[in-house]
């Protein structure tokens, strides 16, 4: 027996249908002598439906009452699952995120959460009954509804899970689990059967969208066993070898870990650099240019900085594509303040990353990247590196067969 938190996204629970055949899932797991908390999205298209009504109020609403809306949509959810569960003789009761208590901070549209009450689920669950949850929601000290930020519905699943020391998270999604990469770019990409936490939060971080990021980082920060699986496939009840449901497993590193080399490629297709030419060379420049884009909440990703033999320095980093015109309009500004020469742009770029813990052990996984590139005749705008990555930027046209050549280099279509 174990206690197993599930949680089901906005595909998964899309129609009536579909939230039937979640609680046959459900049923299965009851069958197996399983304790189950189930943590559901809105249906899919509720959450952008109620954006657009609140738009069309307007266009800035403000922000308590925009969470008040949009907490609404999992609250539909959580109350026909419990319904399609009651029916079929498996007791279950649904709470919203005020009802069962997770505590956030005031951050309206994106809070954090603080802490957990599971006292009343844990009675629950010794009457025997499946606790199904509203995922993206909670409360604040002052009884304000509140939401998590997109895709929020995992961290809520992740944190009931920490709270509950349960022996595992599910995140059921369309995908059936964690790829070397995006099967649609590469078709021979394979199904990891396990990653790291810290493989995941990376991979997350550079543009794979199977898990949100503070969801990998809670589970990290708390050891939750956290496993990625398909909603359409036959339900998996543990055991060691991969039958093909049991999706990816996300935990801590394992000493087999160590033999992989790669664990993954990830991309980002929303990427544009700026570079800031002929900045006089002096102490603090560097903060008189990231500064003020800072100040005008743009984030900054890879940076680099040429010092030239003139006592000049040229300045380039890269932003998400959307903050593009506002991060030129803004580096105007200062070049013109620092007397600099000039301040080109190109929102035409793409990210592509080398990922996994092989790394530390292995040598020469740079020098393997680039030659791969080269052969290819793809040029390198960028390079970042850490411990377990190598991200580059090149143009956006080569993305495509950028990833499917370093997938090869790599082996990654190759079983372990």
């Amino acid at each position: 027996m174990a206690l197993i938190v599930q949680k089901f996204g906005g595909t998964s629970v899309g129609t009536v249908d579909r939230i039937e055949n979640v609680a046959d899932r459900i049923g299965k797991f009851r069958n197996n002598g399983d304790d189950v908390v189930v943590v559901v999205s809105a249906m899919s298209g509720e959450t952008n439906r109620l954006i657009e009504l609140a738009h069309s109020i307007d266009e800035k609403p403000e922000a308590r009452e925009y969470d008040v809306l949009l907490s609404t949509g999992e609250q539909v959810t959580i109350a026909l699952l419990s319904m399609a569960l009651n029916k079929r003789g498996i007791p279950a009761r649904s709470y919203t995120g005020t009802q069962v208590h997770i505590l956030t901070d005031s951050t309206h549209n994106k809070a954090r959460i603080l802490s957990i009450e599971e006292k009343k689920m844990r009675s629950d669950l010794q009457q025997g009954r499946v606790i199904v949850v509203a995922g993206f929601q909670g409360v604040d000290e002052h009884g304000n509804i509140t939401t998590l930020g997109r895709g929020g519905s995992d961290t809520t699943a992740v944190a009931l899970a920490a709270a509950l020391k349960a022996d595992e998270c599910q995140i059921y999604t369309d995908v059936d689990g964690v790829y070397t990469t995006d099967p649609r770019v590469v078709p021979e990409a394979r199904r990891l059967d396990k990653i790291t936490f810290e493989e995941m939060l990376e991979m997350a971080s550079l543009g794979s969208k199977v898990l949100q990021i503070r969801a990998v980082e809670f589970a990290g920060k708390y050891n939750v066993p956290l496993r990625v699986l398909s909603s359409f496939d036959e339900p998996y009840f543990g055991g060691e070898e991969n039958d093909g449901s049991n999706g990816t497993l996300i935990t801590y590193e394992e000493d087999e870990m160590e033999q992989a080399l790669i664990s993954g490629i990830a991309f980002n297709r929303d990427e544009a650099k700026l570079t800031i030419l002929g900045v006089p060379d002096k102490p603090g420049v560097a903060y008189s240019i990231l500064g003020p884009i800072g100040d005008s909440n743009v984030e900054i990703d890879m940076i680099i900085q040429n010092i030239g033999a003139d006592g000049t320095t040229d300045f380039t980093f890269t932003v998400h594509r959307n903050d593009f015109s506002k991060a030129k309009e803004v580096l105007s500004k200062v070049a013109e303040e620092l007397g600099a020469r000039e301040v080109v742009g190109d929102d035409k770029i793409v990210k592509i990353s080398l990922v996994g813990v092989g790394m530390r052990s292995h040598a020469g996984i740079a020098s393997k990247m680039f030659k791969a590139l080269a052969e290819e005749t793809i040029n390198i705008n960028m390079i970042s590196t850490s411990e377990i990555k190598i991200s580059v930027v090149v143009d956006e046209k080569y993305l495509e067969l950028g990833v499917r050549t370093l997938h090869s280099a790599f082996g990654l279509e190759e079983n372990a």
